[in-house]
């Protein structure tokens, strides 16, 4: 029987360009380096050490606040779903204290945006509650013949590019946002600005994609977006439908007051956040590994029905969103280590989804693994249900509709570059 081909395990010391923990202000360094993120070989290295030996790790990088790096699955899990302990709103993602600081000159607080990953109860729970109907699952199953057209149309124009194709640029990027912008009701003529709007937003550091200034471009994408959702907003009150932007713009607040022009901004790029990057990363990332692994893509032309476990695997391995961040309420302990009320906590979810206590082998591919679905690939006990699970019906749809006989190459490939992933963030 054929068996899935092992992924090298990084280790401290074997690894290029990892730092000795040792020389802990070059060790901190690298868990905040972007460098380490977009090369998987010394992400993993440094945090299979942390696991194994520092599961609860005190941070100091040099220009950010300190903070308590949480690299088990059990840990990880144990503070994401603890949200009287753990909260959102003080501080939600990496950053240095240079742009925390601009941030706050600019808007007087502690963020761009403010979304459902961003709050706490109460509020996440109304925010949640206002999309949580039309995201159900009977409610999506009205629009599946829709997204298997835009499925299928994404398949047809890779297969028109002829025997070469770069998926990540040709397709992956463009299904998903199709399918958001047909939730949202949005003209397609608005496809080119909102691809622009997200790559600048997930890309503020991203050479290909940042504007000048870095964040002083990511505050010009951030006004250009909320002048398109005022558009938005506007027709929506005057012109309802049956869309998500016609929720968004008749939303009320907990008080029943209208949502506000930051609130709605926000939830209008949290769904774009949802399923556009993350979907994007989780296939680019999991048709490369099919192509390395020509046995697990000859289990899939054998039984297609493994697909939707072979989804959540790619969501497992790309896992797309890297990190986020809790603060703890009051005192309490991670996994046997004192932490302080207002203490940082990194919830590193690459790290969680190659812990070997959960998943056997984890440095292999596998489209059969029978607990893959134990993934934290996401914020899954803060984000509302559409936000986790996006990603895999936009996959599956997808990727079902490619023939079983696809001329898809089932070779062992090396790229030359690492393979695709989200941001830090």
């Amino acid at each position: 029987m054929a068996t899935a081909a092992l992924s090298k395990e990084p280790q401290i010391g074997l690894t290029p360009h990892v730092p000795s923990p040792s020389d802990k202000a070059a060790f901190d360094a690298a868990i905040v380096d972007p460098d380490s993120y977009a090369h998987e070989e010394r992400y993993h290295a440094i945090f299979k050490y942390l696991r194994a030996e520092a599961p609860v790790y005190w941070c100091e990088p040099e220009g950010y606040r300190p903070f308590w790096t949480v690299s088990r699955h059990a840990d990880i899990r144990r503070v994401e779903f603890d949200n009287e302990t753990f909260l959102n709103d003080p501080r939600l993602t990496l950053a240095t204290i240079a742009d925390e600081e601009r941030i706050m000159a600019l808007t007087g607080g502690n963020k761009l945006t403010r979304n459902l990953v961003s709050m706490d109860n109460p509020d996440h729970k109304h925010f949640r509650g206002m999309t949580q109907n039309y995201f159900s699952p009977k409610h999506m199953k009205q629009l599946e013949e829709d997204i298997h057209t835009l499925a299928r149309d994404s398949v047809d124009h890779m297969a028109a590019l002829g025997d070469r194709c770069d998926f990540a640029a040709e397709v992956a990027i463009w299904f998903p946002l199709r399918v958001i912008m047909l939730t949202l009701g949005v003209p397609r003529e608005d496809e080119q600005f909102l691809m622009k709007i997200t790559q600048e937003v997930f890309g503020a550091q991203d050479f290909d994609h940042m504007r000048p200034e870095e964040m002083g471009g990511l505050f010009a994408t951030i006004a250009e977006f909320n002048a398109w959702c005022d558009r938005i907003t506007a027709d929506r009150k005057a012109n309802p439908r049956e869309d998500v932007s016609t929720i968004i713009a008749n939303a009320t607040l907990t008080d029943g007051s209208p949502m506000g022009n930051m609130e709605a901004m926000s939830y209008y790029l949290i769904i774009a956040a949802a399923g556009h990057d993350t979907t994007s990363s989780s296939s680019s990332a999991g048709l490369l590994e099919l192509i390395r692994n020509p046995a697990e893509m000859q289990k899939l032309r054998n039984d297609p029905s493994l697909l939707p476990n072979a989804v959540e695997e790619m969501i497992r391995w790309a896992s797309p969103v890297k990190h986020f961040f809790r603060t703890a309420a009051v005192d309490t302990e991670v996994a046997g280590v004192p932490i302080k009320a207002g203490d940082g906590l990194v919830m590193a979810y690459p790290s969680a989804n190659r812990d070997a206590a959960v998943f056997d082998d984890p440095f292999a591919f596998r489209v059969d693994r029978a607990n893959v679905r134990q993934h934290l690939a996401f914020d899954m006990a803060r984000i509302c249900a559409w936000a986790s699970t996006s990603p895999n019906w936009r996959c599956v749809s997808c990727l079902k509709n490619c023939s079983p006989a696809s001329t898809i190459s089932s070779s062992p490939v090396t790229p030359p570059g690492p393979a695709p992933a989200s941001s830090a963030a």
